[in-house]
């Protein structure tokens, strides 16, 4: 609580006016010696409080989305690089930015349903077969798609989980879109009509879990959804559907693989990259309920991913393997961009640094690179750790450019005339950007969360996983509407 209290407190006296740093490009600062173009030099501006930060935050977050979008389909550019396809999870996203853009005035509700329609006409009528350059096939969709043609890119895997992500984001902006107009009644009956469409069952591949994807030169992929990660929102999603829900079995062989782990003097459900505790809770609000492995162990999902970001944070403290920053304020290892690939000798150590891989803790892999957004998406569960980062975060200039934070910096790798203290990422991906924009939602309102409470699907599909308590079993008897919940974290320590 005091450090919570501290972090808003020095925020209101001495956080800079963030938007005027996007101003100007080619002034030039440092992060411990970094100098990067894409930044621009501060200047002493008036006292703002912390809802200028998360505004910040927000709206450039939901810039991405605004520029990174093909308006004729509703695509969204898996990362801001030349050529570089849409993913489906970042389209995800983008609908789930959408309602939130339109609460917090950073679009007008009717433009806000024009490109939410535009993107659900788009992957309705899309083409769905085993074509090798398909969009997609029994409902689910390609991981990457061409932003133009919107058809399968790089011969990628039909994704199971990437689609759970894009239909959370549809059946989002179903729940928030319910005015009577054309345009809105359309967007409803389109949510419901991909959502329905997309055949679990199949993906189960004859097996117990469901089947991570599929090719068309190939068939299934060789590997399942089996232990915990992200894939709890698709199991979610999956076991919800009135019209292809796997059995209620696959969910239980999924939990079968968990691994419970005490790190740091913590107990909790274990999975390396940070992500995972995060991005089915962008949708899922899992305070107060369980499913019987949380139940056996008193805690719920919530709670878990409290007690994770807390073991990253210790894991930033300790630093085992030596990295350069790491801290009780620099902290953050997550699935994100990096500076490899590449073997490198620093201060008479040699490390291996990698580009985009799943970075974990307490295994790793870890080669010192910190992502400031998997901080954020962190905010709802441990506040009084987490908005001390923010603050350190703001107060490091060299982080801040268009879009927000650099996505990943690396105080590590070092030594170059390109990189002579440091490496931060030239990039930013919509899967990074959105959790952002969702998380911050979720911590000062709750209303991504309470907008999913009032989904039957999402009901549904908790309580065949096995979920009972809380606002669960109130909505059961009193349909959808099941009333608001509080949005913001408890403070006890782990």
């Amino acid at each position: 609580m005091a450090a919570t209290a501290h972090a808003c407190a020095r925020l209101r006296r001495t956080a800079p006016a963030i938007r005027a740093t996007m101003a100007a490009p080619g002034a030039a600062f440092a992060l411990r010696g970094i100098i990067d173009s894409d930044t621009t030099m501060m200047q002493p501006e008036p006292e703002l409080q912390p809802d200028a930060v998360f505004e910040w935050l927000q709206r450039e977050s939901f810039d991405y989305f605004a520029n990174e979008t093909n308006p004729a389909n509703g695509l969204v550019r898996d990362k801001n690089a030349p050529d570089w396809p849409a993913s489906i999870a970042a389209v995800g996203l983008a609908l789930t930015a959408y309602p939130i853009a339109v609460e917090r005035g950073f679009i007008a509700r009717a433009d806000a349903a024009a490109i939410v329609l535009t993107t659900l006409c788009f992957f309705w009528k899309s083409e769905q077969g085993t074509g090798k350059d398909a969009t997609g096939y029994r409902g689910l969709y390609y991981h990457f798609l061409d932003m133009q043609s919107g058809r399968r890119a790089w011969k990628c895997e039909l994704s199971t989980v990437d689609s759970a992500l894009f239909l959370a984001g549809a059946l989002l902006a179903a729940r928030y879109f319910t005015n009577e107009d054309e345009a809105e009644r359309e967007i409803r009956s389109l949510a419901d009509a991909l959502y329905r469409r997309a055949d679990w069952q199949w993906a189960l591949d004859g097996g117990d879990v469901i089947s991570l994807g599929w090719k068309p030169e190939s068939g299934f992929l060789p590997f399942g959804w089996r232990g915990y990660n992200e894939a709890l929102l698709l199991y979610v999603l999956a076991l919800g559907s009135p019209t292809c829900a796997p059995p209620a079995a696959s969910y239980d062989a999924w939990c079968a693989g968990y691994e419970w782990r005490n790190s740091y003097g913590i107990e909790y459900l274990y999975c390396g990259p940070l992500f995972t505790h995060q991005l089915p809770q962008l949708w899922l609000d899992l305070r107060g309920i369980c499913d019987a492995p949380m139940r056996a162990k008193g805690i719920d999902y919530f709670e878990n991913s409290r007690r994770a970001t807390y073991v990253q944070q210790r894991y930033a403290i300790d630093n085992p393997r030596g990295f350069a920053g790491y801290g009780e304020h620099c902290w953050g290892i997550t699935a994100s961009d990096g500076p490899g690939p590449g073997m490198r000798v620093i201060d008479g150590v040699k490390r291996r640094f990698y580009d985009y891989v799943a970075r974990g803790v307490p295994d790793g892999p870890d080669d010192g690179t910190i992502a400031p957004w998997a901080v954020i998406a962190s905010l709802p569960f441990a506040p009084e750790i987490v908005l001390p980062t923010i603050d350190y975060l703001v107060h490091q200039p060299a982080l801040k450019c268009r879009y927000g934070f650099k996505t990943t910096f690396n105080m590590t790798f070092s030594g170059t005339p390109e990189h002579p203290q440091g490496w931060l990422s030239p990039w930013h991906f919509g899967i990074d950007q959105g959790p952002i924009m969702v998380m911050v939602e979720n911590y000062l309102t709750g209303l991504p969360w309470q907008w999913m409470r009032d989904c039957p699907y999402v009901a549904d599909g908790l309580r065949r996983c096995g979920f009972s308590g809380g606002w669960l079993d109130r909505a059961a008897g009193a349909g959808s509407d099941i009333g608001e919940q509080p949005p913001a974290a408890d403070h006890r320590q782990p």
